[in-house]
């Protein structure tokens, strides 16, 4: 991979960037601010997650993969978790319009070295894609005090992060059951059969203290799954 060495080596391969999100308007804005750098170039866009994680098993000389929190079939977070898996060589960025503690923490979960907001991205983002590039973690300047803040209480306090509240598979199931997908479309999508989705969802509901889809919609919005 020639992306890693580029930032001070002169004539070295500009690195090569996976960009996903599912809105082309926000893919445009953010490839021309990459685009522009001598050292970065984006090769691959994908609309979703799932998508993502396609372009990401085709090219093998992926340096950098760029992804939305939240997008449709699966959120940049499940996509993240499923990259570290597949490449665990390739460094993930999150890029998102959630100033929230909870993403950040599930980012780094997820396999993230940064977190980028939307909002001062044409401020952070290059610097952030070479801080990852470098395997260095790049974190919002606005969010520093508030993070270190965190971790000292919970250091004192003798607490560990909070435990996730579902597994994966059933945040997958939950982000589906969101978009509006039946049992058995999700079962099929996720090969599994449409009881083991029932199943599922009723352990999601009574672990969220939840009744139904909508209240189920209304969490996965919350929580970035979906957007509203």
């Amino acid at each position: 991979m020639g992306g890693p060495g580029a930032a001070g080596g002169g004539a070295a391969e500009a690195a090569r960037i996976l960009l996903a999100d599912d809105h082309a308007l926000v893919r445009s804005g953010v490839r021309l601010i990459l685009d522009a750098e001598p050292d970065l170039q984006v090769v691959a866009e994908a609309g979703d997650g799932a998508e993502a994680v396609a372009l990401a098993r085709r090219d093998p000389e992926l340096d950098l993969a760029v992804l939305d929190i939240a997008m449709p079939r699966s959120t940049g977070l499940q996509a993240a978790r499923e990259l570290a898996r597949l490449r665990p060589g390739l460094r993930i960025l999150m890029l998102t319009m959630y100033d929230s503690e909870q993403y950040f923490f599930e980012a780094l979960r997820a396999g993230a070295c940064g977190y980028v907001l939307k909002s001062v991205a044409d401020r952070d983002l290059v610097q952030a894609c070479r801080a990852a590039l470098r395997d260095e973690p790049f974190i919002y300047p606005g969010a520093e005090t508030a993070l270190i803040r965190t971790w000292l209480d919970r250091f004192r306090e003798g607490r560990a992060l909070p435990d996730r509240p579902i597994t994966e598979r059933e945040e997958e199931i939950l982000k589906l059951v969101a978009e509006g997908h039946t049992s058995k479309e999700i079962g099929d999508i996720l090969v599994i059969s449409p009881k083991t989705v029932e199943r599922h969802r009723a352990n999601i509901l009574q672990k969220l203290g939840l009744r139904d889809r909508l209240e189920l919609t209304r969490y996965a919005i919350r929580v970035g799954l979906i957007e509203p």
